[in-house]
């Protein structure tokens, strides 16, 4: 049987060359896959949470994966319905819906996406950035900032509950375009169809995608690459025309003006108009003949840069909401959908404000205007505010109390990875330096909680802890806590500041040649599990892994003298520990576990 990267391998240069892909459920039955499925999806926190069962990771084995293969084989395997959970949703009231799966639909649901993303990567739009490999929000606001040079409309598409709403015969019209198997394609309907429990309540799905679903975001794609294709085909070609805007009367009038004074040797009053001619443009800007229409997709939200009069703009955002409505059964947000002009507001995207600049007085070397009609990325003052807030209290940086039980590397490493988190995604903005007052913020808390956890002043923080980093930039001032080890092993060190707040807008390209999904290795825990020993006693009967959900747990409070295989784990430095299932079942009740033969 062929090792999975062979397989999807020859799914993807199927999907390349533009074939249909045919007897693709019969690859559901290599253990290959579903072995890369578990060496993807085990490390994830959500792997120990359990769905409408109480199955989770732990105690993956072998014969889970054979189990499962052989309910494909016969077709009787069945979806689980997902457990249902509330989470919080940005800037609203309302909670987002988020569906918990079991692991075995989860690991099936990663071999699934494995193969519908080999096989649809190639095939989907360069405008679309969402959940794909090699891509996400940076990549779609550098396609923005590198490539919409004089755009005057923004329209910000936003669908209405899309993952949610996505049609089920629809969604199955699109599949079976290009995958040929009856089976495969009721294996997936089977998945959207599965219900979902509420209050443990069962109740029937009869649309969308369950979010929280493994393979949701790859589905959500294809349906929605119908959108960036009506877009690209229809849209964008009737709505881009002419080569370049023609001259501005006016413009042309006073440099023919001006170059017949300096002719005449009137210098200064050429001078004055050539000054005149500095705040006027030098192309008609409501040329009928030119026209430019850019689109960007991220998920479900949406972008689009429109040069031309906002007549058609409006038309254009009508021609989607008709194209959503009609083709794809979905409805645009009517509070989110919007048309902003460029050059006064700023549209929102991806967590960012886009404008359009304009200052006649910034120029180049040659005395060129060198920023009028360019893209700005801006971080919004609203984002700054709502990352400061839990740092202050009427205005002032306060201690965060709750962190004073951790020691002070762990203090000083979570101040410090917060910070980065948000200055390195606000990387591209132009206003990024205006994260320094955030950085002012979370400093004033990060020394009242040192000097908190303490009982000294704020000054002697600094004496105890401060230091010169060395950065890229050079070096720069801070604070530093640094854990020395035994053995000969370096220190770990830990640092608040030395990240530049400058811009960089740097692209980073595409490659049109990815690498291989897979470099044919299997992760060190699968080849763990085949070897199929228990790493404490050495039986080779019902071998499983157990699984912890951090290090941290495997030291609690109070426990001098810890298990055997708690010591394992920990000089390991690994969550996983491959064990029979008596030495699993010991370790679960806390009893000894037997000893190595």
């Amino acid at each position: 049987m062929r090792d999975a990267a062979t397989v999807l391998e020859i799914i993807r240069e199927r999907g390349r060359r533009g074939l249909p892909l045919e007897r693709v459920y019969r690859c559901l039955f290599n253990p290959d896959l579903f072995l890369l499925a578990y060496g993807k999806l085990y490390r994830n926190k959500g792997a120990l949470t359990a769905g409408a069962t109480s199955e989770t990771v732990d105690g993956m084995n072998l014969g889970k994966i054979e189990a499962i293969i052989e309910t494909l084989r016969q077709e009787r395997y069945r979806w689980a319905p997902v457990r249902r959970t509330y989470i919080e949703k940005k800037n609203s009231v309302k909670k987002r819906p988020l569906g918990l799966p079991t692991w075995s639909d989860k690991l099936l649901q990663e071999v699934l996406r494995l193969i519908l993303e080999a096989y649809y990567e190639p095939q989907f739009s360069d405008r679309s950035h969402g959940f794909r490999p090699g891509r996400g929000c940076h990549t779609a606001l550098q396609e923005i900032y590198h490539q919409w040079h004089g755009t005057v409309w923004f329209i910000e598409g936003d669908v209405t509950d899309c993952f949610g709403s996505l049609d089920h015969s629809i969604m199955r019209s699109i599949l079976a375009e290009k995958i040929h198997d009856g089976r495969f394609l009721r294996l997936i309907d089977g998945l959207l169809q599965a219900g979902y429990l509420e209050d443990w309540r069962y109740h029937a799905t009869l649309s969308g995608c369950p979010q929280g679903g493994v393979v949701s975001p790859v589905l959500s794609n294809i349906y929605l690459d119908r959108l960036d294709r009506f877009i690209e085909q229809t849209l964008l070609p009737a709505h881009n025309r002419g080569a370049r805007r023609t001259p501005y009367r006016p413009y042309m009038r006073l440099w023919q003006r001006a170059f017949r004074l300096e002719e005449a040797e009137d210098r200064e009053a050429g001078l004055a108009l050539r000054k005149q001619m500095k705040t006027m443009p030098s192309r008609d800007p409501d040329d009928p003949t030119y026209r430019r229409l850019r689109y960007c997709r991220y998920a479900d939200d949406w972008l689009l840069g429109f040069t031309g009069p906002r007549q058609e703009a409006e038309e254009i955002k009508t021609e989607i909401g008709r194209f959503l409505r009609e083709e794809l059964a979905l409805e645009l947000s009517p509070t989110k959908t919007l048309i902003t002009y460029g050059r006064t507001q700023a549209a929102r995207f991806l967590g960012y404000e886009i404008v359009v600049l304009h200052a006649d007085h910034k120029r180049d070397q040659r005395g060129h205007r060198s920023i009028n009609a360019a893209i700005g990325l801006k971080v919004p003052v609203d984002v700054i505010h709502a990352k400061c807030a839990p740092y202050l209290h009427h205005g002032r940086p306060i201690q965060r109390t709750e962190r004073t039980v951790n020691t002070d590397f762990s203090i000083v490493a979570q101040f410090q990875a917060e910070f980065r988190g948000v200055a390195e995604y606000y990387r591209l903005a132009f206003n990024r330096h205006r994260l320094g007052y955030l950085k002012f913020v979370m400093e004033r808390s990060l020394t009242k909680t040192l000097a908190r956890k303490y009982r000294i002043t704020v000054p002697k923080v600094y004496r105890r802890y401060r230091a010169v980093l060395d950065t890229e930039h050079g070096p720069r001032r801070g604070l530093q806590v640094t854990v020395h080890r035994d053995g000969g092993r370096p220190p770990l060190v830990a640092q608040w500041g030395g990240i530049s707040l400058a811009r960089d807008t740097t692209p980073r390209p595409l490659n049109d040649n990815p690498p291989r999904m897979w470099n044919g290795r299997r992760s060190e825990l699968v080849q763990r599990l085949l070897a199929e020993v228990c790493e404490l006693c050495g039986s080779t009967e019902q071998v499983e892994v157990h699984h912890v959900k951090a290090l941290k747990d495997l030291n609690p409070k109070g426990r001098k003298q810890q298990p055997e295989w708690v010591t394992r784990m920990a000089s390991r430095r690994r969550k996983t520990l491959v064990v029979c299932r008596a030495c699993h079942e010991d370790i679960h009740a806390g009893r000894p576990t037997r000893r190595p033969r």
